[in-house]
């Protein structure tokens, strides 16, 4: 074996398995565990404690991590939410996040407190879909009009910032029209191999033998599952496009072509989740506190101020276009909503590492994003809650949405 340590590792992993075990023993401490996740990385990394490091297996496994959470997100990405009023709604609000996130960012950088105003905005347009879910959860809503809307609003966030950042600041030294071409050709390969997938999966044969093997010890559908992500990663790494780009993409093909899950394989999505928020996950959230520049942020009293800017410009961005879905899920809904849209952080975390290896971003501003993207996860979710409890009037059921000309399902 090579001459690896992993003593990083072991803290690593000691911090992901105690902190959700933490957490159940009191459970009214409504933290999600992400945030606990990054903080106690910044506690046990070199910043302050020093008992583990990012050395080369740690971050191996982040990088992996940060893919298999962008994998499973595209996974969750459900294009049949997307019509009718839902789409209308969600849309027009999109667009005005990208209106108003163009607003802040050209602002920050006029008063000279980030380098790129485009970066900012992106930045600042994104929803966390994984800490959004686990929310609507708890409240019973995820089969709701006001459920549905937040998540088709998250999916439509996460997948526009996602190509927003690949296009914009890819590391590929190529412009914007050229990335353009590039994006539209790695849009057509991916549909050719959608369209290859779905054709082979009616096979009866290979059905069949799927289903032989995909819960014997050759686990043939997550080794497809797996194989698909890396496949698709390199693609986009081919044509000059994020990574993480990639790993959205390949889970929302593996969302869209496998649509049978109930029935035939109803335990691979299970085992999918078991991979990723059982191991390799916790490791990018650990590590990413163990890299998050904690000196770069109390240096200066002038950085701690951006932490609540920055906050308050995700909540306007991201928080102002849910007053649009006030007429179709009440005034309390509308707060819920938009709370639970302003949530971001693994997408910040990714971005202003990007930025920062782009030289678009100063640490420390990178510092203050992520600070503030770790406030939006701790606050936002637990006021939402609040708003969904006491919601003013009662949230649209399906027939009674059907009835008023949007379809739900």
């Amino acid at each position: 074996m090579p001459d690896l340590s992993f003593s990083s590792l072991a803290v690593v992993l000691a911090v992901a398995f105690f902190t959700p075990l933490a957490l159940g023993l009191v459970p009214r401490v409504r933290v999600p565990s992400v945030v606990v996740e990054i903080v106690l990385g910044i506690v046990i990394g070199p910043a302050v404690l020093g008992w583990a490091r990012p050395d080369q297996v740690v971050k191996t496994l982040s990088v992996v991590g940060l893919a298999f959470l962008l994998f499973l997100a595209g996974l969750e990405l459900d294009l049949t939410r997307l019509k009718g009023r839902t789409l209308t709604l969600t849309g027009l609000g999109f667009g005005l996040s990208l209106l108003l996130a163009a607003a802040f960012g050209f602002g920050l950088s006029s008063a000279g407190l980030v380098r790129s105003p485009l970066l900012a905005a992106v930045i600042l347009t994104a929803t966390s879909l994984g800490l959004v879910l686990p929310v609507l959860k708890e409240a019973g809503q995820t089969g709701s009009v006001l459920g549905q809307l937040i998540i088709a609003a998250a999916s439509i966030a996460d997948f526009a910032a996602i190509v927003l950042l690949s296009l914009l600041f890819s590391r590929d030294a190529s412009g914007p029209g050229a990335k353009l071409v590039l994006l539209a050709e790695f849009a057509l390969l991916i549909g050719v191999l959608g369209v290859t997938l779905a054709v082979s999966g009616r096979s009866m044969r290979i059905s069949a033998l799927l289903v032989r093997l995909q819960d014997s010890t050759a686990e043939i559908r997550v080794r497809g599952a797996v194989l698909l992500l890396i496949l698709v990663i390199v693609l986009a790494q081919h044509f000059g496009l994020e990574t993480i780009l990639g790993a959205f993409v390949a889970g929302a093909v593996v969302g869209l072509v496998d649509r049978d899950t109930a029935h035939t394989h109803p335990q691979f999505r299970v085992k999918l989740d078991a991979i990723g928020y059982g191991f390799v996950i916790p490791v990018f959230f650990v590590t990413s506190g163990m890299e998050f520049d904690l000196q770069a942020l109390l240096h200066r009293p002038s950085t701690l101020v951006l932490v609540p800017l920055f906050l308050a410009a995700l909540l306007v961005v991201r928080g102002v276009p849910a007053l649009l879905y006030r007429s179709t899920i009440g005034g309390n809904g509308a707060a819920a909503a938009g709370l639970l849209q302003a949530t971001s952080l693994p997408f910040i975390v990714a971005s202003t590492a990007i930025g920062v290896s782009l030289g678009l971003i100063t640490p420390a501003t990178s510092a203050a994003f992520v600070a503030a993207g770790l406030a939006s996860a701790l606050i936002f979710p637990v006021a939402a809650l609040t708003f969904l409890r006491r919601a003013d009037r009662p949230v649209p059921t399906d027939e009674t949405s059907g009835a008023a000309g949007d379809p739900v399902r």
